[in-house]
């Protein structure tokens, strides 16, 4: 039944999936986003795969051989790839550079043509996906690899309206169904509905303007996957040195970080992370978190990412945590309760499933370059807050960084489970309690309460609010 919608109300936006074509990929650096267009644009109807039309097109399109493709530029061959840039203005030599880490194209040995900058304003500082044409310049004293054209990877002009059209044909458990699916995973796989609520609660910080989560799991449950494969709007840290360049502001160069650049940054494997200029990330962090805005050397920025901090946490034969603070694995620049209390939430990550055979999709879906639009466009609609305004009932003395911390949460959870709503009317009051409200006041209350174990003088208790029903 599911599949037949999907193919009904979706019907230029679906992709069937099984574990045999994504197999096509293997080897290849290639995220969610690119393998669903390629998978829809060389299948049938039905599903079926041309399996040699995809592969000729990534030997052809998406080279892996860095030396070939080099020496074959360098012969004076235009090459047109699709491929992730990075882009970096040189503001000393008045130039703009990029590099393809892909096939070992690197900053030195590279520039774009001023004009074709110009014409694309995608290609200013940080990563963009587009179809690109490379020649080799060698007229002037410094040879380089030259960019001269440039289209930018977006084969979806997507109807918001349409999506949210579409939603009123589907009950909201086939809904939150269809949300797996659209992740790349088996909602089959998942034991009940809670657990699927859990898991769709990362799509928080994809749908809804600086949402500040922590989400501590044990490995295997997807943290990494979901946060680098199924948008390019979003930015993943996996581990190592972060300096403050990196993430807020490069002095220097004078050009922002990436939490100015991108819908969210996730902050993977923290336990691992290093922080250079500790003092002035953190600094700038907490002033990000709180207001959006910040200040690096008298430079203020200002951002609307969400902001995720993903770690690991010990658990005991029965998958509980083994300690009572839950805090207690994260570094200590992290532990400071004035700091925490600027996250809006935490993810139980022991309560989903760890990533097994049962939980592979094979059926029709979203496709992801799809999906990863519909996310990004919905930040931006601001219908959904007045509507979670109208059905809450705040207490005069309510501590507003608990009411904005579950305001932007329901607001999340509406936009994800209940697109479709433009006023309390088109929303039960009971379904949006129960997976709206009740989810992100839940989330709250253990950040609040975690906070209490580290700091006494913040209560562990959250105020009063409740519901109104209309």
């Amino acid at each position: 039944m599911l599949d037949e919608k999907i193919k009904k109300y979706f019907e230029n936006e679906y992709v069937y999936k099984t574990p045999k074509s994504y197999s096509i990929f293997s080897g290849k650096n290639v995220p969610s986003f690119i393998k669903d267009w390629l998978i829809k644009k060389y299948s049938d109807e039905f599903g079926n795969v041309d399996i040699n039309a995809i592969q000729n097109f990534l030997k052809e399109h998406m080279p892996s051989d860095d030396k070939t493709i080099k020496k074959e530029i360098w012969e004076g061959e235009d090459k047109k790839i699709l491929a992730r840039l990075i882009v970096e203005p040189d503001i000393k030599k008045d130039i703009l550079k990029f590099a393809i880490p892909d096939i070992g194209i690197k900053f030195n040995e590279t520039r774009i043509e001023k004009y074709v900058a110009k014409k694309h304003k995608e290609l200013k500082s940080g990563e963009v996906w587009g179809v690109v044409t490379l020649t080799y310049n060698n007229a002037e004293k410094e040879k380089f690899i030259e960019l001269i054209d440039f289209k930018s990877f977006s084969p979806y002009k997507v109807d918001l309206d349409y999506f949210k059209e579409a939603r009123k044909h589907f009950t909201t458990e086939e809904w939150i169904d269809l949300l797996i699916r659209a992740m790349e995973y088996n909602p089959n796989g998942f034991n009940g509905l809670g657990q699927k609520i859990t898991f769709l609660s990362r799509l928080l910080v994809f749908v809804e303007p600086r949402v500040n989560l922590i989400e501590l799991a044990p490995k295997g449950t997807g943290k990494s996957y979901i946060f680098g494969n199924l948008s390019k709007y979003g930015w993943l840290i996996s581990g190592g040195v972060v300096t403050r360049a990196k993430l807020l502001y490069d002095v220097s160069k004078q050009l922002p970080g990436v939490i100015v650049n991108y819908d969210y940054v996730a902050m993977d494997e923290i336990q691992t992370i290093t922080l250079k200029d500790e003092s002035e990330i953190a600094g700038g962090l907490k002033s990000f978190l709180e207001s959006g805005k910040f200040s690096i050397a008298n430079v203020r920025q200002t951002s609307n990412a969400g902001f995720i901090i993903l770690g690991n946490i010990p658990l005991d034969e029965n998958g509980i945590p083994t300690v009572k603070s839950y805090f207690e694995p994260l570094p200590d620049v992290f532990k400071e309760s004035a700091f925490l209390d600027r996250f809006h939430g935490f993810i139980k990550g022991w309560e989903m499933p760890r990533m097994n055979q049962s939980m592979i999709l094979e059926g029709f879906t979203l496709n992801v370059e799809y999906f990863s639009e519909v996310l990004h466009l919905l930040r931006d609609d601001t219908s959904y807050a007045p509507i979670v305004d109208s059905l809450l009932d705040i207490p005069p003395n309510a501590d507003t960084r608990d009411v904005n911390a579950i305001k932007r949460l329901s607001t999340a959870y509406l936009k994800l489970l209940f697109p479709h709503v433009e006023s309390v009317d088109d929303i039960d009051t009971h379904e949006f309690k129960l997976f709206c409200f009740d989810e992100a006041y839940k989330k709250r209350a253990i950040i609040r309460e975690q906070i209490h174990h580290i700091d006494r003088e913040f209560s562990k208790y959250l105020p009063d609010i409740r519901l109104r029903f209309f």
